[in-house]
């Protein structure tokens, strides 16, 4: 029998949620957040596998007390893995992407790493790539390969936690690791540059039984031990697979949250440029999918500083051709070396701040749009389906339809679909035809972004 409800745990970068999803209706029961810190401190900055893991059994016992859970899924960020020893403990911290250690090896790095050509995987700052993670780490640490007995990818890591037993997944393989080859869906041959042959736990599909409840974690959380849990999928592989088991291509899905990541499925075939942040990332049916991405809720959160939306109206902003240019959060996106800019000069009312911000965000996410050949509709998951300035803007910038998500998490939806035995589109709506006077601020925008190079 099909489960009704499914627990999500949803570990994004800025925070980690466990999201109660009623299956049959397709909606979230219940949301409870906490803040995603990393933690400073030896031996580099780490994920706060601890805080987190308190949480989610408190929530867990919480949830299925009010509610009842009858199965458990997991979608986290990329760009993150767990390096097990031989009693299945961390071998070592959970490195934070963004420290900028594996930086410092960025030329040794690039001299083992696959050509993108193999990977579909471009080179990126920090440790974004996996492997560029796992070579510092490596190098840093000389014991830490002997100590290391299996690699998990990141929704795993928790599910191992739940179940006790070992597995990745492909979609987040194959969220620019440099581990995997997207073509041909086996691992690349950064794994035995790297000495890892045998040591990468058993790839799987997202929706396939990682196991049941450990004994120890039903007793902690009051759920039966035949709970079952998914091995789970990549975040924003989560935001796409509703639409991508519902819905005829051509079609893209932009996910948002820290990342704004764009998918094109069904669309134009065009070569991918590497030097502005698009890739290949990896479908929950293990299919090659282009994609595109920057930081937009990084970005938007460094303009906003924690101010309260407060714009109801764009004309003075359109009338006085108010533009913000990137790039906010330099060294990713599509304008990776730009330096943001106000034209003609900074706002000086938080109101016209903010509504250039979105129209911004979303030109910069037509323009990801663009890179990767995408066609037909466009669907908006996550936070920004909310921003009607960034939605509108959208399908000016592009000239297609825009639907936006009614999912509060945006990828709850998706991760508890892992379960599902038949498909419902998911609940979207569609935005009305965009002004023209968006259309007009668009070409201004896109010639002013090519002035500023």
């Amino acid at each position: 029998m099909t489960p009704q409800h499914i627990a999500v745990i949803d570990i994004g970068k800025t925070n980690a949620k466990l999201a109660l999803v009623d299956l049959d209706r397709r909606t979230e029961i219940a949301v409870r957040t906490r803040p995603n810190l990393v933690l400073q401190a030896p031996p580099y900055p780490h994920m706060d596998t601890a805080g987190i893991w308190t949480f989610l059994l408190t929530a867990l016992r919480d949830f299925h007390a009010e509610h009842r859970i009858d199965a458990i899924s997991i979608t986290t960020h990329g760009a993150c893995a767990a390096l097990l020893d031989a009693r299945g403990s961390l071998a070592a911290p959970i490195l934070d992407y963004e420290h900028p250690g594996p930086d410092s090896m960025r030329d040794a790095y690039e001299a083992l790493r696959p050509d993108f050509a193999e990977t579909g995987s471009a080179r990126l700052p920090g440790g974004l790539n996996i492997g560029a993670q796992l070579f510092w780490q490596f190098q840093t640490d000389p014991d830490l390969l002997a100590r290391t007995a299996q690699l998990v990818t990141y929704p795993q890591y928790w599910g191992h936690r739940l179940t006790g037993q070992l597995a990745t997944d492909v979609t987040s393989l194959g969220c620019h690791t440099d581990l995997w080859n997207p073509y041909t869906g086996q691992f690349s041959t950064l794994v035995d540059r790297l000495g890892l042959t045998g040591r990468i736990a058993p790839p799987r599909r997202p929706s396939d039984l990682l196991g049941t409840l450990r004994p120890e974690i039903a007793s902690q959380t009051g759920l039966p031990a035949s709970t079952p849990v998914a091995t789970g999928i990549h975040d924003s592989n989560a935001s796409l697979l509703p639409h991508l088991l519902s819905r005829q291509v051509p079609f893209s899905v932009v996910s948002t949250g820290t990342w704004v990541v764009v998918m094109a499925v069904g669309g134009h075939l065009m070569p991918l440029d590497p030097a502005r942040d698009t890739l290949v990332n990896v479908n929950a049916l293990g299919q090659p999918v282009p994609s595109a991405r920057f930081m937009g809720g990084r970005e938007y959160e460094i303009i906003r500083q924690n101010r309260a939306p407060v714009a109801t109206t764009a004309d003075r902003v359109l009338q006085q051709g108010l533009m913000l240019l990137p790039a906010v959060q330099r060294g990713s996106g599509p304008y990776p070396n730009h330096t943001h800019q106000w034209q003609p000069a900074p706002p000086t009312d938080w109101a016209d701040t903010e509504t250039a911000l979105s129209l911004y965000l979303a030109l910069m996410t037509a323009e990801c749009l663009s890179m990767i050949g995408a066609a037909g509709p466009v669907l908006i998951e996550g936070p920004f389906a909310r921003n009607g300035f960034y939605a509108d803007m959208l399908g000016a910038a592009t000239g297609r339809p825009v639907l936006t998500s009614a999912s509060q998490t945006g990828t709850a939806i998706g991760a508890a679909l892992l379960f599902a035995t038949g498909q419902i589109p998911p609940e979207t709506t569609a935005r009305p035809a965009p002004d023209p006077a968006l259309q007009t601020y668009a070409t201004h925008w896109r010639s002013a972004v090519q002035s500023s190079r």
